[in-house]
């Protein structure tokens, strides 16, 4: 039986491409090289492509695919392995190959509405236990359709996008009120899905960057409002340090690469904006902190990687003795 590939391992290219977004950012004020974010690009790019190849193969010898998709905990983070291409097609692609761009960001776009409807339907249909709800229930309909307004915007798909960013932002605000009530009126998550509580920044500061995209890029009304909800976000993990110090490495870590890296973008945005005194020195400075960040856990990565730890173990088989008792 090959090592399982948990679905959370798509947190891997979705980080790089939220880091690779806010040097794309810095590079749209002339603040850093812009090769420097395409290269995240294409490394995160490669990185998607490994971990799909590896989960496709493993889903296929051990027929686990519906199982995965299904499952309470772990299921919505498939919705990266179509969101992460899209994204990058949409900065990558488009700027040097426009039609190939414009056609991959519809494909994974549509792909992405209909694994967000898949998802949404079995939500409704399944049973969902309420103590296994987690912020990584935003990734198919909230993150996926925020991103895919930015994605269309970004390669000239004004209509789709402002569709998009209805979808995205009608499910923020029906999840965010479940998510939110589940974290407040019932235990703390466990320790293997308190990174996903760091995912509580990214709906604003997605939500903001596609509005970037689509309507203004100036600090107007809408954007002030949309921050005030992300600051409020950020805020609130300076309260959750203790419990994310004591925590161990694991794949889930990846949690908190995107929603940082999304929340130093919106920063970026607004500091080179509003044009603060030393507005250049706060944009390197966040663009420091996510690359430290996202840097540090990808060492960490290939580290586990190298010792044979990033895997969860697989079950030996039974026993003649066992299967006798268990017959």
């Amino acid at each position: 039986m090959p090592a399982p590939i948990p679905l959370n391992f798509f947190g891997m290219p979705f980080g790089l491409v939220g880091l690779a977004s806010a040097w794309l950012t810095a590079a749209q004020y002339q603040r850093v090289p812009r090769a420097v974010g395409e290269a995240l690009l294409v490394l995160s790019a490669v990185v998607w492509l490994l971990v799909t190849v590896a989960y496709l193969w493993r889903a296929a010898r051990s027929r686990s695919l519906s199982r995965d998709l299904t499952d309470p905990v772990g299921g919505p983070f498939a919705a990266l392995c179509v969101v992460v291409p899209m994204v990058i097609a949409a900065y990558g692609l488009f700027p040097v190959e426009p039609v190939a761009g414009r056609v991959v960001v519809d494909v994974f776009l549509a792909l992405t509405v209909l694994l967000g409807a898949w998802f949404t339907g079995q939500w409704i249909y399944g049973r969902v236990d309420v103590d296994r709800f987690h912020p990584g229930y935003f990734l198919p309909t909230v993150a996926g359709g925020l991103l895919a307004a930015a994605s269309a915007a970004a390669v000239g798909q004004h209509r789709l996008g402002v569709m998009m960013f209805g979808l995205g932002s009608i499910c923020w605000l029906i999840l965010g009120s479940v998510i939110m009530a589940r974290l407040l009126l019932r235990p703390m998550l466990p320790p293997p899905l308190q990174p996903t509580l760091a995912i509580e920044i990214a709906p604003a500061a997605v939500a903001s960057i596609a509005y970037f995209a689509l309507f203004s890029d100036s600090i107007d009304t809408v954007a002030t409002f949309l921050g005030g909800y992300g600051l409020l976000m950020v805020l609130t993990q300076l309260r959750l340090l203790p419990a994310y110090l004591k925590l161990p490495f694991m794949p889930s870590t990846w949690a908190f690469t995107f929603s940082w890296a999304a929340a130093a973008s919106v920063g970026i945005h607004w500091a080179e904006r509003l044009r603060p005194p030393g507005a250049g020195a706060y944009t390197y400075v966040l663009l420091g902190l996510i690359s430290a960040l996202v840097g540090g856990v990808a060492v960490r990565t290939v580290m586990a990687a190298a010792r044979r730890q990033l895997l969860p173990a697989v079950p030996p088989p039974p026993t003649t003795e066992q299967q006798a008792a268990a017959g």
